[in-house]
């Protein structure tokens, strides 16, 4: 089955088989998605299973997330390079085999270097599914056809913690939380096969370049930045960690000069250097990674939290956490109505339901004391879930109609990393901000309960604050309309729950 990459598709050439194809695809993007979701579920246990300690459990969150964020320009780039459908196999095989590689580590320091894997593997198909699914489909069905990839993130965030409840607490063979990888595998199995016999074989161009120079320096520059921020607490702050912080910015300075010399030769680049000069969009950039950078940490407190202070099952964990998800899930379908309308307004009030949403249960976490109620978790994190709903799309739309239609597949993929760099940022910042009130609570005498509720009431007001700034920002971006042929370039990766 092959098919000319950018063919004019019509409904009478497209192949019969395409619905099957964009089942596999779908089936291979739900398993990346419904991943992050049940590792927070999971916490808790690793934690304890494998006797990690808090900064460890941070890195389990945090290595996945930047991997998969240094990874999705240079493999994005590379699928055009070598041909999307064999890098999407590829990827798909290597996560697979990167989730039997968590399922079986020995170790804490083992599933941390998988779940770096895990995370390249998960950038090295993520490009190529929404490129596939365009040129396999005439221009009538790709909008039934990207519906249903925001009906499998929906899907993927409430079956998450559900599923990840269900593994664990069922300790399934004596394996506690390592089924939550296990079940991966034969998922992905699958997947390899029926793509390879189903999926169009969409060739590459080997005359294209990748921009390797501006990969390690953009990876090695946020990994300085990173790495202190998640570590330094350990070591007590010393002066390394400050320098390392400092050397990671003058690396990312230095990948905008080589960015630029790339452009004025007319060369490749890892972010096209039109973008970087573009501050309408550096300012999307900015304000999408503090978007970002509130839910992943959230949620592995909320987790610890409950299991870790008011030892909750993690079934009941993920059960409490599902009203964060059916909000996601019901606020894109209302999203998608609206179109590019409203855009501003909309993000503003992504960022206030977030805010009174995150603050009720701020407040509500800071007043308990020897018990929790699950069912008081359930009014705000249906509206904070309804606000990332509404948040994320528009934001998207709104950073890209200001960048020119020849940059919106770089844009939109450029804005997916600095999305999930944020998501490494606050997973950092706020486990930082958690385990160190956490550790001070316990040394004054406090009860397991009042520790875990003090640390975790301190910890969201990161969250907060961060959707309140975004709350503020809305109103500076300029009014902008969306591009033709943006929309599907716009879709962003969710960040789960």
């Amino acid at each position: 089955m092959s098919s000319p990459p950018f063919a004019a598709v019509t409904a009478e050439t497209a192949d019969p088989r395409r619905w099957l194809a964009l089942f596999v695809l779908l089936i291979a993007n739900f398993m990346n998605l419904i991943d992050v979701t049940i590792v927070n579920v999971a916490l808790p246990s690793m934690q304890t299973g494998l006797k990690a300690s808090a900064t460890q459990i941070e890195w389990v969150i945090a290595a996945y997330i930047l991997a998969f964020a240094l990874g999705l320009l240079p493999f994005g780039r590379l699928g055009d390079i070598l041909g999307r459908t064999k890098l999407f196999l590829w990827g798909v095989g290597a996560f697979t085999a990167a989730s039997a590689l968590c399922g079986l580590s020995p170790n804490i320091e083992f599933l941390i270097f998988a779940r770096v894997i895990q995370g390249l593997a998960g950038a090295m198909m993520t490009p190529q599914v929404l490129a596939i699914a365009t040129v396999t489909f005439p221009p009538e069905e790709r909008g039934q056809a990207f519906s249903l990839f925001g009906l499998s993130a929906g899907l993927a965030s409430v079956c998450g913690p559900i599923l990840g409840g269900v593994l664990v607490s069922a300790n399934l063979f004596g394996l506690d939380w390592q089924p939550i990888f296990l079940v991966n595998i034969p998922i992905g199995i699958a997947a390899v096969i029926a793509g390879y016999f189903l999926i169009p074989r969409l060739p590459g161009h080997p005359g294209l370049k990748n921009d390797y120079v501006g990969i390690g320096l953009f990876g090695l520059g946020i990994f300085a930045v990173v790495f202190p921020i998640v570590e330094g607490r350990t070591y007590g702050w010393p002066l390394w960690a400050f320098g390392m912080i400092a050397a990671g910015v003058v690396i990312l300075g230095l990948f905008v000069m080589w960015t630029r010399g790339r452009a004025a030769r007319g060369e490749p680049q890892l972010l096209n250097y039109d973008l970087i000069t573009n501050k309408q969009f550096m300012f999307g950039a900015f304000v999408t990674t503090i978007f970002a950078s509130g839910i992943p940490g959230m949620f592995m407190v909320i987790s610890l939290l409950l299991q870790g202070g008011f030892a909750f099952t993690p079934l009941n964990s993920g059960l409490t956490n599902t009203p964060f998800s059916v909000g996601v899930l019901l606020a894109s379908g209302i999203a998608a109505r609206f179109g590019s309308n409203y855009l501003r307004t909309r993000l503003a009030t992504s960022g206030a339901l977030l805010v009174l949403g995150i603050g009720w249960l701020h407040f509500y976490i800071a007043g308990v004391t020897d018990t929790i109620d699950h069912w008081a978790f359930l009014p705000p994190l249906l509206i904070a879930g309804i606000g990332l709903g509404l948040g994320f799309s528009s934001l998207f739309q709104l950073v890209l109609s200001n960048v020119p239609p020849r940059d919106a597949g770089a844009g939109s993929g450029a804005l997916q990393a600095f999305q999930q760099v944020g998501g490494a940022l606050g997973v950092a910042l706020i486990g930082q901000i958690f385990f160190t009130n956490l550790g001070n609570t316990f040394a004054t005498g406090s009860t397991p309960q009042a520790a875990f509720a003090s640390a975790s009431a301190l910890a969201l007001w990161y969250v907060i604050g961060s959707f309140a700034l975004v709350l503020l920002l809305a109103g500076f971006f300029k009014r902008g309309g969306s591009q033709p042929g943006q929309r599907a370039a716009a879709e962003p990766v969710l960040v789960e729950a």
